[in-house]
C-alpha cells in the first residue's frame, strides 16, 4: 500500500544547471512556491554536486533525495564552430552534457517518481531551426525534443508529465564564453554593444523585441510544473518570440 503523503510533507523539486542562467532562475522561482528545492550543478554554490554525464552521480543524487515530484533539466553547454572545424571530442562533449545528461535525469525521475510528477527539459529554438556553426548544439537539442515525447508516453501510466521548453536567445552567462561574443565585445568596445547585436537586453522593450531573460523562461517552466498544465504532456513549448514560427 502506498504511504499517504503527510499534510506537512512538501513536494520535492530538483533542478540541474542550477548555478547560473535559466537553472538558477528556475530554482528561485520554485522557491517562491511551497516546495523543497534542490539545486544541482558541477559548480559550487548549490545543494547537490552533480555531473549530469555521470551515471554514478545520478545514482547518488537519487539516493540523497527524500522523494521527487518535479525535475527540471537545465544543464547544458554550447559549442560554436563549423562542422568542418568541430572535433569528435567537441561533438561528444556537447552530446554528453545536453543529451546523455538529460537521458540519465529522465531515467532517474521515471524510476523515482512514485506518486506522479512533472519533468521539464530545457530545449532550444536551435533544436527546431538550424543555425550554421552550431551543429553539435542543434543536434543535441533536436534529439531532446524526441526524448521528451518518448518519456511522456512512458511516464503517462504513472501519472508523470514530461514536457520541454525551447527558448531562442536568452541573456545568460553562456554567451560570454562564445568566441563570436568575445570578438563582438572586442570590436564594439563593450558587452552592451555586443548584446545589441543579438537583439538587446533592454527591459523596457517588449519581450518580442529583445533577448529573453532567464526569469521569463523560468515562469514558463513553472507553468508546465503546475496543475494548470495538468493535461499537457509530450509537448515542446516554444518561448522564442516567434523565431521558429
Amino acid at each position: 500500500m502506498k504511504r499517504a503523503r503527510r499534510r506537512n510533507e512538501k513536494r520535492v523539486a530538483l533542478v540541474t544547471g542550477a548555478a547560473s542562467g535559466i537553472g538558477q532562475a528556475v530554482v528561485a522561482a520554485l522557491r517562491s512556491m511551497d516546495l523543497e528545492v534542490y539545486g544541482a550543478d558541477v559548480a559550487p554554490g548549490v545543494e547537490l554536486h552533480l555531473d549530469v554525464t555521470s551515471e554514478q552521480d545520478w545514482d547518488r543524487v537519487a539516493g540523497e533525495l527524500p522523494r521527487l515530484d518535479l525535475l527540471v533539466l537545465s544543464a547544458g553547454i554550447s559549442h560554436a564552430a563549423p562542422l568542418t572545424e568541430t572535433s569528435l571530442a567537441d561533438w561528444r562533449r556537447v552530446q554528453a552534457v545536453n543529451l546523455d545528461g538529460a537521458f540519465l535525469g529522465v531515467r532517474m525521475a521515471l524510476r523515482k517518481m512514485s506518486r506522479g510528477g512533472s519533468i521539464v527539459l530545457i530545449g532550444s529554438a536551435s533544436g527546431k531551426k538550424a543555425v550554421a556553426g552550431a551543429g553539435a548544439y542543434c543536434a543535441s537539442k533536436a534529439a531532446l525534443r524526441m526524448l521528451t515525447r518518448v518519456a511522456a508516453l512512458e511516464g503517462k501510466p504513472k501519472g508523470i508529465r514530461v514536457n520541454s521548453v525551447s527558448p531562442a536567445g536568452v541573456a545568460t552567462p553562456m554567451w560570454r564564453s562564445m568566441p563570436f561574443f568575445q570578438e563582438a565585445v572586442e570590436k564594439l568596445g563593450s558587452e552592451e554593444a555586443a548584446w545589441e547585436t543579438l537583439g538587446g537586453v533592454d527591459p523596457a522593450k517588449s519581450p518580442l523585441d529583445r533577448l529573453a531573460f532567464a526569469e521569463e523562461v523560468a515562469r514558463t517552466v513553472l507553468f508546465l510544473c503546475s496543475n494548470d498544465a495538468g493535461m499537457i504532456t509530450g509537448t515542446d513549448l516554444a518561448a522564442d518570440a516567434g523565431y521558429t514560427a
